[in-house]
């Protein structure tokens, strides 16, 4: 069973940044840098969507388009973790944020097709 901890959630003004992290644990029979990782939002009363995607190479990645350029993800295999910077935040992006891990090697932008996920952290953009 893999456990997926999401930290650097908070409070931050319109054009700030925040660099969320995700760690995981528990990859026993299998290591971290075999599954693919993605990062959602869920803001109130909405559904829950993609924010990006990257592959176990690293060199696959995927951004929804309201947060190209804005936003990236990368990986530290050597550390379990993945990363979501965020840079020029908006109030729209106040949400609460999820990673998830896919038994993938490729990047997945449905949430359906990933296997394990975090609890979540809160991002409130002040505006």
């Amino acid at each position: 069973q893999v456990q997926l901890i999401e930290s650097g959630g908070g409070l931050v003004q319109a054009g700030g940044s925040l660099r969320l992290s995700c760690a995981a644990s528990g990859v026993s029979g299998r290591t971290f840098s075999s599954y693919t990782m993605g990062w959602f939002r869920q803001a109130p009363g909405k559904e829950r969507d993609i924010v990006g995607s990257i592959s176990v190479s690293g060199n696959g990645l995927y951004y929804a388009d309201s947060v190209k350029g804005r936003f990236t993800i990368s990986r530290d295999n050597a550390k379990n973790t993945v990363y979501l910077q965020m840079n020029s935040l908006k109030f729209e992006d106040t949400a609460v944020y999820y990673c998830a891990a896919a038994n993938s090697r490729f990047v997945r932008i449905v949430g359906e097709l990933y296997d394990y996920w975090g609890q979540g952290t809160q991002v409130t953009v002040s505006s």
